[in-house]
């Protein structure tokens, strides 16, 4: 099938043709005939399926003709950026249609966004936090949206945005078109489509299971030569691009120090960096000028770099459909990658889940010549502790140290939302490790120390 045959307004079709698009994905070409007919709508795919094109061009098509000026479509998405890659692909695919958007979403300042919002757009891709904000301002209205998309609605709900989309919800028009993509459909992510999108068609596109294109290792290490482990490996990667996920900001930051000293070109990616040098981050690692980006898993929703050779697991994910996102980054394009996990014996559970999910025992390997019996470092604190299992709500430990004045808020209670808070920078917008943390696009977990970077639902 061609994307001739989906009954796309020509211009949009010109457009894809422009950019070398001539043939949908599976999700596309099941998805945008029945956004096209004005269906609410269920898009079960994983990351790097084309699913934004998917629910991209019905918008934009529905749009072509009608007036302007008025906020017609609005996608929500968990974090800047997606966001921002979102907004990408509308303005990339509508191109020569005269619409309008804007990204809307926290770590950068207002005013820009609410010029944009001022002077009217037809489409809006926003952020939860932000966008409630720029509503209470009175600068985003709703009442006249079209089509709602909620774009990687399960993260959303893991990251604590529920009472937030609430919000919003209310204030939309109950006569719309509501489309809802995510990789999974979890029970507490049903009661949300029936409340957003009632009546909807599913649609699901393959299994919840990693590209044949990517190679898995296991790297079994004691905990106090796990930094040790992952430079070998990093010097022994001596080509393309690596991400390293940890499980918390706090540690992305010390394990990035490890990594520039060993001499590679590196950067952090997590909620507690500013907006600008998250960007900086992303476009030196698309670029190539960086090499080894460390993020945490809520960074690295809208990570969309096609040429990721190596994904590595510093820290073992929570679970299996974490692991699936996380190396879904590299073997894209079908381009073969691969996805290293270090694991410690402590982590025996999280790696039966993993290979349950895969459908197969992963390789466990060692390295030839590196030293698995040398002792643990003498002086305290030269490797990392293992962060804490999440146990639930009762466990409690000290918080980082923070600049005097600086307001603790959460957003379930207060409805001020993490992502419009930009982290500590830096003159020069440098991206070495910085200061006491700040926040970011997430919703601040209660007390704990080393935390995962994530809350639950």
């Amino acid at each position: 099938m061609n994307f001739s045959a989906l009954a796309l307004h020509p211009t949009l079709l010109a457009n894809l043709h422009d950019q070398g698009f001539e043939q949908p994905t599976p999700i596309q070409a099941r998805a945008i005939p029945i956004a096209l007919e004005g269906r609410n709508l269920v898009g079960l795919a994983q990351t790097g399926t084309g699913k934004t094109a998917a629910f991209v061009l019905p918008i934009l098509h529905h749009l072509i003709g009608g007036p302007r000026g008025l906020t017609r479509a609005l996608i929500v998405t968990p974090t800047r950026e997606l966001a921002e890659q979102v907004n990408a692909t509308v303005r990339s695919l509508g191109r020569g249609t005269g619409l309008r958007s804007a990204a809307i979403y926290g770590g950068v300042g207002m005013d820009a966004q609410e010029r944009a919002l001022r002077a009217g757009v037809e489409i809006i891709v926003a952020c939860p936090g932000r966008l409630l904000d720029h509503m209470a301002r009175g600068v985003a209205r709703l009442g006249t949206v079209e089509l709602l998309v909620l774009d990687e609605a399960d993260r959303m709900l893991d990251m604590g945005f529920l009472p937030s989309i609430q919000r919003i919800l209310a204030a939309l028009p109950p006569r719309r078109q509501s489309m809802l993509f995510s990789a999974t459909l979890a029970p507490e992510l049903r009661d949300l489509v029936a409340t957003a999108a009632p009546q909807a068609l599913t649609v699901q596109v393959g299994e919840v299971r990693p590209a044949h294109t990517i190679a898995h290792a296991l790297y079994p290490v004691p905990t106090h030569h796990k930094t040790g482990l992952l430079l070998e490996l990093l010097r022994r990667a001596d080509s393309g691009s690596v991400l390293v996920f940890t499980r918390t900001k706090h540690r992305a930051n010390r394990l990035l120090q490890q990594i520039a000293r060993a001499g590679h070109s590196a950067a952090a990616l997590h909620s507690n960096r500013s907006q600008n040098q998250r960007q900086l981050a992303m476009d030196g690692f698309r670029a190539g000028r960086i090499r080894v980006l460390v993020a945490t898993d809520i960074a690295a929703r809208g990570i969309d770099v096609d040429r990721i050779s190596h994904v590595i697991n510093y820290d073992v994910p929570d679970t299996p459909d974490a692991y699936i996102h996380r190396i879904g980054r590299t073997g894209r394009a079908e381009r073969n990658g691969e996805a290293f996990t270090l694991v410690t014996p402590e982590d025996a559970q999280q790696v039966r889940a993993i290979e349950r999910a895969v459908g197969s025992t992963l390789e466990r390997r060692k390295v030839e010549g590196f030293d698995y019996d040398a002792p643990a470092p003498a002086r305290p604190g030269s490797e990392f502790d293992r962060p804490p299992r999440e146990q639930g709500a009762q466990r409690h430990s000290r918080r980082e140290p923070r600049p005097a004045g600086q307001a603790h808020h959460h957003e379930a209670r207060s409805g001020q939302r993490a992502e419009q808070r930009p982290g500590s920078q830096r003159p020069g917008g440098r991206l070495e490790p910085h200061g006491p943390e700040r926040r970011g696009d997430a919703p601040r977990p209660p007390r704990r120390q080393e935390r995962p970077e994530r809350r639950s639902a």
